[in-house]
């Protein structure tokens, strides 16, 4: 697949128009069309074409769902293989050869010890109800109510998931901290700032006079997407799994956006060695079509018939493409491939930190990598050693990608954090040209006037 620069492809007439309708139309809670302003057409594996006759190396690849790029084979096959069989697309929760043939082929996927005495609950089609199931599970088993979460998270948008993000306004959760190498809350880092996180954790659970009562739960990433890439380490998840088991309190693994080869292991939960009580699926588990599941420990599945429920819990396209997906990605070793890729391009773009001052920060596991953009000759209001985000030059960053046509988010906690979620299938050549395009967009908006980038009037 060529990856030199955008050629034209054949411009579809009006497709401003299809823009300003969008505008019009949609909601103003719509997010990726606004710093996304394409209307793509085709697509295929990391390339997509838009209406504007350009292509696109895609970065984002739906957030993380597209485990096999745009309109995989396999997947496209699978696909075709249920349309033509006449099988019935919508059945609720009953069962089909195609959930059949799914769960066997996730179940074979998960860490031996978890599946050989675990559950699944099909839950409605996106991954935070699928995270609403898991609280009400872990509620209904343990006849408690509170929660434990942690600081930069990020599990839903609908209430009980919000409630257990980052940026949860009307707090019901235990908020813990998450430890950070960089911008340490306790200005630590390393291993003793997680171990002191650790620690903290520990003791509040334990303080009688602590305020927070026995939890129903407690749910992590096991690296936080949205949150700007922070990877848990690995000993303090084994610290996370010590904490929650010895006081009875379940723990829940969000796996929506690390699983699936994502991180370098088939799900991330592998790289600590830790058994959840709960997994929360979604994303590329479907193939690229909507699915959401949890698998769990049998001895937690207490609740009653109805307890859980949803008309489009039984998507028979997605299950079936979700299921080619899965065999593809172990078949092939897709996540062994992310590693070694990931740590190719980790290297290189740490590299540019050192013509770039602006990269504050380059991390990530497998093929999930962010560069945190800061302000270099400004100083922290908080006095903290890290110099201060740059969220107009990381939006800057994100347009001059654009034109170059490379597609990709930002996340953090002030949108400084250039998010690459490139498909598992990428190849070297490709790997390179995200890498070369990211440097030229660095550069390029390193060089925009200096009141443009204060005003992040690009955007």
């Amino acid at each position: 697949m060529a990856v030199t620069e955008p050629a034209p492809v054949a411009a579809p007439a009006g497709h401003e128009g299809i823009l300003r309708r969008q505008s019009m139309r949609e909601s103003a809670a719509r997010t990726y069309a606004r710093s996304l302003p394409i209307v793509p057409v085709r697509a295929r594996g990391m390339t997509i074409e838009g209406a504007d006759g350009r292509r696109y190396l895609d970065c984002l690849s739906g957030a993380g769902t597209l485990a096999l790029g745009h309109n995989h084979p396999v997947v496209l096959e699978a696909i075709k293989k249920v349309l033509d069989s006449g099988a019935p697309l919508h059945v609720l929760d009953l069962a089909t050869p195609v959930k059949d043939a799914f769960t066997t082929e996730l179940f074979a996927t998960l860490p031996r010890e978890f599946a050989d005495n675990a559950r699944i609950q099909f839950c409605g089609p996106a991954g935070t109800d699928a995270v609403e199931a898991a609280f009400k599970l872990v509620r209904a088993a343990t006849g408690r109510d509170g929660l434990l979460a942690f600081t930069g998270a990020y599990h839903g948008m609908t209430a009980g998931a919000l409630a257990a993000s980052g940026g949860a306004e009307d707090v019901r959760v235990t908020r813990l901290p998450f430890p950070r190498d960089y911008r340490c809350p306790f200005g630590i880092g390393g291993e003793r700032g997680a171990e002191t996180a650790a620690r903290w954790t520990e003791n509040l659970l334990d303080d009688p006079k602590g305020g927070v009562p026995a939890p129903a739960g407690m749910i992590l990433e096991p690296v936080q997407g949205e949150g700007g890439v922070n990877p848990a380490p690995d000993a303090w998840m084994r610290r996370m799994r010590e904490i929650t088991r010895s006081r009875s309190v379940p723990l829940i693994a969000d796996e929506v956006q690390t699983g699936v080869g994502r991180t370098g292991t088939f799900w991330a939960v592998e790289h600590s060695g830790i058994t959840p009580d709960v997994m929360v699926l979604s994303k590329a588990i479907g193939g690229s079509l909507p699915l959401a599941v949890i698998v769990y420990r049998s001895d937690l599945d207490t609740w009653q018939p109805g307890a859980h429920a949803g008309t489009f819990r039984g998507n028979q396209l997605a299950m079936a493409a979700g299921t080619a997906t899965l065999s593809f990605v172990r078949e092939n070793g897709l996540a062994e491939r992310a590693a070694t890729l990931g740590a190719r391009m980790l290297a290189r773009l740490q590299g540019l930190a050192t013509d770039h001052p602006c990269i504050g920060d380059v991390r990530g596991r497998g093929l999930m990598i962010g560069v945190e953009l800061v302000d270099p000759g400004g100083s922290a209001p908080d006095g903290s050693p890290e110099p201060p985000p740059a969220p107009a030059l990381a939006a800057a960053v994100q347009q001059e990608c654009l034109s170059r046509g490379l597609i990709v988010e930002l996340g953090g906690r002030h949108s400084t954090v250039v998010r690459l979620l490139p498909p598992l299938t990428l190849t070297d050549e490709q790997a390179t040209a995200v890498v070369d395009r990211l440097a030229d967009a660095l550069a390029a908006a390193e060089r925009l006037p200096h009141r443009r980038i204060a005003t992040g009037s690009i955007r």
